[in-house]
């Protein structure tokens, strides 16, 4: 069986529109506890800041109570502190009501199991064949239980403080920290304080509507223009659920994904810590590779999407990988990708070494790579329509061998990823602009 409504990550669309409406939130919950919690058990829900996040929180609990689950009500968390807590406080899995980086206007429902993973294709076509069998509805004496969390939803901020050596603090760092109006915007600064660190919050004021909205992880500009305005040692920006990451240097530079990777995985290296390949993806710069390969690191790259990259360290017994977003997974340290784990770990390397963050990541030249996301009506296999695998045949032809094209549908939203990858910025830019054109023209209506 194929699954109609779990992507990539998770459950996602425009609100009011199937699948994000109530129903299907109500449906889907009961779903879930039939698969997930046989006889009653417990679930962790947590959220973004959107304002449709109090509706499907509603409706995922009224069809979790029905069903015979406890629930217990985290509010906005990060993603990855869910996965952290579903795991900490014993629950059968835990549920995240977020849409990610996408505009206010969308939302998503996913899912972790009881280790604070993400849920296996299998076990997502399970809950799917049930959804048809309608909500359940158990007598009083076996409807579950619902409370909001108090002082558990501590533990994680417990968890991140823990991941610096004993005695260490940020003291006598500056940072500023946009948390995209979204999930992290009381949690993060927290962490950050308690660590001593001087704080200059931006994108922490969510009002329902403003989440990624010109700010956090997609829209780094403010966060560039601060840092040096404030002389501040360097700039965080989460996306809207907290799991991706890009850093700003002193001069307000971007190190985004690859090169938090490369600065990690570099420190790794000399420490010995360093286990496995490091795996990237097919959108990885290629400067990142070259990086690695000085360092006598091995790179793999996985087709987009954490889920592949997971799959990969499993596979060769890899602990970093991660993507050019900035969504990286540090498997000794977490069970999925974790903005603020990966800003604590390059932090602490700033700590340690004394170095700047743009010493650190000068160690990796990113090649000239530009991506540009195409709008289209409904998603679909860019490689199966003719005009486009011919001009993607003419491009390389033209790049000859030194640059790379990359062409994929996004998994949670109808655009086509357009990149190219060369020596020289300008070519590569006129290649991308002349493959995107394409796609617009031969996209079907």
């Amino acid at each position: 069986m194929a699954r109609v409504y779990f992507g990539t990550d998770g459950i996602r669309g425009r609100v009011g529109c199937d699948p994000m409406t109530v129903d299907f939130a109500l449906r889907l919950a009961s779903a879930a506890a039939r698969v997930l919690a046989h006889d009653g058990g417990m679930v962790l829900i947590g959220k973004d800041t959107r304002l449709s996040g109090y509706m499907f929180e509603s409706a995922l609990e009224a069809g979790f109570v029905a069903s015979g689950v406890d629930v217990l009500l985290a509010g906005p968390l990060p993603t990855p502190a869910i996965a952290y807590m579903t795991r900490h406080l014993a629950c059968n899995f835990g549920v995240v009501i977020s849409a990610s980086h996408n505009p206010y206007e969308d939302n998503g429902i996913k899912f972790f199991d009881r280790q604070g993973l993400k849920l296996s294709e299998e076990v997502e076509e399970r809950i799917e064949k049930v959804l048809a069998l309608g909500p359940l509805t158990r007598t009083s004496r076996e409807l579950g239980r619902a409370r909001r969390l108090d002082t558990e939803r501590l533990a994680y901020q417990q968890f991140c403080s823990s991941l610096l050596p004993a005695g260490m603090n940020l003291s006598e760092l500056k940072l500023v920290i946009d948390c995209a109006n979204g999930a992290a915007y009381k949690v993060a600064p927290r962490i950050l304080a308690d660590l001593e660190a001087e704080i200059v919050p931006i994108g922490c004021s969510p009002n329902g509507r403003n989440i990624n909205d010109g700010c956090g992880s997609t829209r780094p500009e403010l966060l560039q223009l601060t840092v040096p305005g404030v002389r501040a040692q360097a700039g965080i920006a989460l996306d809207g659920d907290g799991d991706r990451v890009v850093m700003v240097d002193h001069l307000g530079r971007l190190v985004d994904g690859d090169q938090l990777l490369y600065v990690i995985a570099a420190e790794a290296q000399v420490a010995g810590t360093l286990r496995g390949p490091v795996v990237g993806t097919v959108m990885s710069n290629f400067g990142l590779e070259l990086a690695l390969r000085r360092l006598g690191v091995e790179f793999r790259r996985a087709p987009v999407g954490d889920r592949h990259v997971l799959a990969q360290l499993i596979e060769y017994g890899g602990v970093l990988g991660g993507e050019t977003s900035g969504h990286i997974l540090s498997l000794d340290r977490t069970t999925t990708g974790d903005g603020l784990v990966t800003a604590l770990q390059v932090l602490r390397i700033i700590k340690q070494t004394g170095r700047p963050l743009a010493e650190l990541a000068a160690g990796m030249e990113k090649l000239p790579q530009v991506l540009l996301n195409v709008q289209v009506a409904q998603r679909f296999d860019p490689d199966a329509v003719p005009a486009i695998s011919a001009a993607v045949r003419r491009i390389e032809a033209h790049l000859a061998g030194e640059g790379r094209i990359v062409l994929r549908a996004s998994g949670t939203e109808p655009v086509i990823r357009v990149m190219v990858e060369g020596r020289d910025e300008s070519e590569v830019r006129g290649c991308a602009d002349e493959l995107a054109q394409v796609v617009r023209s031969a996209a079907p209506a």
